[in-house]
């Protein structure tokens, strides 16, 4: 019954793709975030729907009325970059056959996120991308928050297999990342029951994220939190939510799990922790050697042999930093932490814009909540190798367009900042007349 559900809805919304393309962009979010088609157990598993999603996008898109315009931005310009570098260092992968592997994932993950560039133009569309996002995680959310306050946080909360979420340290990041979202979309809403049902889907999913028992997880809500108080727009509001999540958690996980997260004092006596700081100056020595890094998947066996510390003690190398340093050398880590770093001048600049303007205040709630994700991922992601993973550039495509659309006239028409300045024209004009 699955894979029924799940194919008739895939083919519903390609179907309305093929008319709206930007649609074929929702089901893309869906497919690549919620996984359904991993909750199946029948051949709704095997269906390539997320590479005939966006097939059916990019040639609706190409045969439609929409416009043909990239938002040139520094961010779209150094994700171009970005994808050109990560293709060139794959040329010379210490191991190629997995390397081209991998690049294959980032490239369709690259070109789904710049053709949202293209196809998200205005609020209505934006909205709808964050709600899909928003709810594709919360789904697991809102379902681990329950089963851990039932099951006393005794258990691991984990994603669907084989996707980027399927461990619980993956799945804890992306719930921190989510609570963030849930909250802009809470301010936004104007039904009492709609904006109580998010209420609680953000207290269910910071539960969750905590019942992963990630440690990174942990350290990246304490850090998102304090910042998601500071940006909110009603900070007695977000404090209760803070306080009734930290309390539930207090509440509910057990001896085992605050003896887990001690550990975090006490890396040195932890033999995971040393594997990760093992595979840290192993990703060091590769990117000092070789300009272009080791190239994707290069964390095997043998790079150890040669660059480790430590040349038995094999680990993944679990960091974004290291890991982008790693096999992208460098260069390639440049690259990475200037988009992010572009993205969130441009979130400040919206919320310099913006949040005085009463018609415009959504698109500085925006910018806020998604700088706090934007911190979630930065430390947690400090911890675990996600640095090719769809979520943060999501994060980065929707400040370019919450940019394009508040403060621009949707593709490069400025808005009036100042609209005393177009009384003062006005007053010009009527006394030349």
């Amino acid at each position: 019954m699955r894979d029924i559900i799940v194919t008739s809805v895939v083919f519903g919304v390609l179907l309305l793709a093929f008319k709206h393309p930007h649609y074929g962009i929702y089901l893309w979010n869906w497919l690549s975030y919620m996984n359904p088609h991993k909750l199946a157990w029948g051949f709704a598993t095997s269906i390539p729907f997320a590479f005939m999603t966006a097939i059916v996008t990019l040639t609706a898109y190409l045969f439609s009325k929409e416009p043909k315009r990239m938002p040139w931005t520094p961010e779209t310009i150094l994700l171009l970059i970005y994808l050109g570098w990560v293709t060139f260092t794959t040329f010379f992968a210490f191991y190629p056959d997995l390397a081209w592997l991998q690049w294959d994932k980032v490239l369709k993950i690259q070109v789904m996120t710049l053709l949202t560039a293209m196809l998200i133009t205005d609020r209505k569309r934006l909205d709808g991308l964050v709600w899909v996002i928003a709810l594709s995680f919360a789904f697991y959310g809102d379902k681990g928050g329950i089963f851990t306050i039932v099951h006393g946080g005794v258990y691991h909360v984990q994603g669907p297999a084989t996707t980027f979420v399927a461990g619980n340290n993956e799945m804890g990041l992306a719930l921190i990342m989510t609570v963030p979202l849930l909250r802009y979309l809470h301010l936004q809403a104007r039904n009492k029951l709609i904006r109580l049902g998010l209420a609680a889907s953000m207290i269910l999913t910071g539960l969750a994220a905590i019942g992963t028992q990630s440690r990174g997880a942990l350290l990246a809500a304490v850090a998102m939190g304090s910042l998601l108080w500071l940006k909110s727009r009603n900070k007695a509001t977000t404090a209760i939510y803070i306080i009734a999540a930290a309390g539930l958690v207090a509440a509910i996980m057990p001896p085992e799990y605050w003896a887990r997260m001690n550990t975090i004092e006490t890396y040195q006596q932890d033999p995971s922790a040393m594997g990760r700081i093992n595979a840290w100056h192993t990703a060091y020595n590769v990117a000092r050697h070789h300009i272009t890094g080791g190239g994707f998947e290069t964390f095997q066996a043998p790079t150890f042999q040669l660059y480790a510390p430590d040349p038995d003690n094999v680990h993944d190398v679990h960091s974004i930093y290291f890991e982008a340093m790693g096999e992208q050398g460098f260069i390639g880590l440049a690259l990475f932490l200037l988009i992010g770093l572009t993205a969130w001048r441009t979130g400040s600049k919206i919320i310099r814009t913006c949040k005085k303007d009463p018609d415009r205040k959504w698109a500085a709630d925006l910018a806020a909540m998604t700088q706090v994700s934007m911190i979630g991922y930065a430390t947690g992601g400090a911890f675990l190798g996600l640095s090719y993973f769809d979520y943060p550039y999501s994060l980065v495509i929707i400040l370019v367009l919450t940019y394009q659309i508040a403060v621009k006239n949707k593709w490069g028409v400025r808005e009036r900042s100042k609209p005393a300045d177009a009384d003062a024209v006005q007053a010009n004009h009527s006394a030349m007349n």
